[in-house]
């Protein structure tokens, strides 16, 4: 294991619960010695099971991960856990601090930069602990995101999928137990640069969940993901304790195949269709709107194929480039 200047203030394998922090190095002007403090806690049950990692606050906008972690946190029993489960509530600090999607030191994007760096900018250095330090050895890694400022998204997993996979039952079984409406799976990501594609180097179980967004909690997505994420853990062993509430959908629905739909011109757009919508081949999904020119007609975006809006563009304002829309293909 290649050494990291990174040092956890606490032994994450002592029975119970554990908080502590990562304490990443930053030599600044203001502070010659200081360090970024990431907020990390473990509880390590009195049965063996599995090892587990739970994270959030790897784009510092996205607010209902971080919401659950810190709720759980606080009211699991360590004696209600098998084996040990870590949680890393605001993984990228400085961003989630500032509520930001990268960092204000460097503008790193975490979900951008694993397998990282041990020695490099703050959020190289982090990616670079949380894949050799804490996903190696690990048997699942589900990383909570939402869409952020920028977008909304319907509550819905992502995983990496191979047929014949060792760890492919327990992908399935994580899937039944979220209870999230949608699925999308992917191919293997040995190259990838997101947490999903350290836990495949790994080879643990990865899952990114996307869960709501638009800069604030919605606390119906928050609760329902929330029940959902303590039945992953039981139905994977980790978790033997009560589990209150509903998950917000019985059923999901699985798609293998997604794309994108990008602003062609800057102005004001206008949704057409909305996160969980149906898109038919060649129907308009968006207008965008020139204030600016008064007289000119709105540019119409379309699609060309049947999809699912699995998230759209929150802020109306655009240019050319902003995603408007993240699909689900038929």
């Amino acid at each position: 294991m290649t050494l990291s200047p990174v040092q956890c203030t606490v032994d994450l394998t002592i029975p119970g619960r554990n908080l502590g922090f990562l304490r990443v190095p930053h030599s600044v002007h203001r502070s010659a010695y200081g360090h970024i403090p990431v907020p990390i806690v473990s509880f390590v049950g009195p049965k063996p099971g599995p090892t587990v990692l739970l994270m959030s606050g790897n784009h510092g906008d996205e607010y209902e991960g971080q919401v659950i972690l810190s709720d759980l946190i606080r009211t699991l029993d360590p004696t209600d856990i098998c084996g040990r489960l870590t949680l890393l509530p605001m993984a990228n600090f400085s961003a989630a601090e500032a509520g930001l999607r990268t960092s204000p030191l460097d503008s790193g994007n975490l979900n951008r930069s694993f397998p990282g760096r041990a020695v490099g900018a703050p959020t190289e250095m982090i990616a670079f602990y949380i894949e050799h330090h804490l996903i190696v050895g690990t048997d699942m890694v589900i990383d909570l995101h939402s869409g952020g400022s920028s977008l909304y998204c319907v509550p819905f997993a992502m995983t990496s999928w191979v047929e014949g996979n060792a760890r492919n039952s327990m992908r399935l079984k994580v899937l039944e137990a979220l209870g999230l409406p949608f699925v999308l799976r992917h191919g293997p990501e040995a190259e990838g640069w997101y947490s999903s594609s350290a836990s495949w180097r790994a080879g643990a179980a990865g899952f990114t969940l996307e869960l709501g967004g638009g800069g604030t909690v919605d606390p119906a997505i928050r609760q329902g993901a929330q029940t959902g994420i303590l039945r992953a853990l039981a139905a994977v062993g980790s978790y033997t304790g009560q589990i209150v509430g509903d998950v917000l959908s019985p059923t999901y629905r699985d798609f293998q195949r997604e794309d994108y739909i990008f602003a062609q011109e800057p102005g004001l757009y206008e949704p057409l269709v909305l996160a969980g919508g149906e898109i038919a081949a060649g129907q308009v999904v968006a207008r965008i709107h020139f204030p600016e020119t008064p007289g000119k007609a709105p540019l119409d975006v379309h699609f060309d194929q049947p999809s699912i809006a699995l998230a759209h563009r929150v802020p109306a304002r655009v240019i050319r480039g902003d995603c408007l829309f993240h699909v689900a293909l038929k």
